[in-house]
């Protein structure tokens, strides 16, 4: 009984040290950073500019509330971590809800500061000509397994050295990601942001495959990272006892005293 309160997660809406209710805040003004500068650059229309305005504004919202909620600012990857049980199931359910209003919010700002003449270029998803929902949902799969393959790697408790530079390592994947995925599916791999767009515009084409794609790519990613891959795990340090210690050297010095002194 007790495993299955922690898998819920229910004690984590009174428990003041879970922070739940400062994390749903923290996701909710991530997300809306990342609809706001993402989406704000798809007027650009040049691949390569949207992408990194996605990367760099993932760097600085993992940067930002990393501390505070996990940086998460994706159901994909809030779903991974939940498959592998780093997140209860009802905070899973409440930072999805927070990234998805965060994401509305965001995509909402870009447009009401927008003109009229902008508004086709809002960052709605949808696939590019001739590539069809079952290529689409397979491309939104692969890229949110790899999203979360990396997240996993870069936050790995073990891995000290890459907790510094994390948010910059998960930034540049999802740069690398649009790199590819723009051309395809408009790159959501992200079912919040992909929703905060299409609800602003009011279009909702195939938005299924952008959730379906996504979670279950997610969720993918965090089982191989575990089971597959397996975690890093910590350096045995080698520890030696003082008697050990003055034994050993008590040997030395008579050994050099002889070396010295011939009988």
């Amino acid at each position: 009984m007790a495993n299955l309160k922690s898998v819920l997660g229910a004690h984590e809406l009174t428990d003041k040290k879970a922070g739940l209710w400062r994390a749903l805040i923290a996701e909710f003004f991530g997300t809306m950073l990342l609809n706001f500068f993402g989406c704000g650059a798809v007027i650009t229309q040049n691949v390569v500019a949207i992408a990194l305005a996605f990367g760099l504004a993932v760097t600085g919202a993992v940067q930002g509330i990393g501390h505070v909620s996990g940086g998460h600012i994706n159901p994909a990857v809030t779903f991974g971590l939940a498959a592998i049980g780093k997140v209860s199931i009802l905070r899973a359910v409440l930072y999805v809800l927070a990234q998805s209003a965060g994401a509305i919010a965001g995509s909402a700002m870009i447009r009401a500061l927008s003109p009229e003449e902008m508004e086709g270029f809002i960052g709605v998803v949808s696939l590019a000509p001739h590539v069809s929902p079952v290529q689409g949902l397979g491309v939104e799969f692969f890229l949110a397994l790899i999203l979360v393959l990396v997240v996993c790697g870069a936050c790995d408790d073990a891995k000290i050295e890459s907790k510094g530079i994390a948010p910059l390592i998960i930034g540049l994947t999802v740069t690398l990601s649009h790199l590819v995925g723009v051309p395809r599916t408009g790159a959501g791999m992200n079912p919040a942001r992909s929703l905060g767009s299409s609800v602003v515009m009011g279009n909702f084409e195939n938005h299924w495959l952008y959730w379906v794609g996504p979670i279950l790519g997610g969720m993918a990613g965090g089982l191989i990272y575990i089971h597959a891959l397996g975690p890093a795990k910590v350096p045995e340090q080698k520890t030696y006892s003082s008697v050990a210690t003055e034994e050993k050297e008590l040997h030395r010095l008579t050994t050099t005293r002889k070396e010295a002194h011939p009988v």
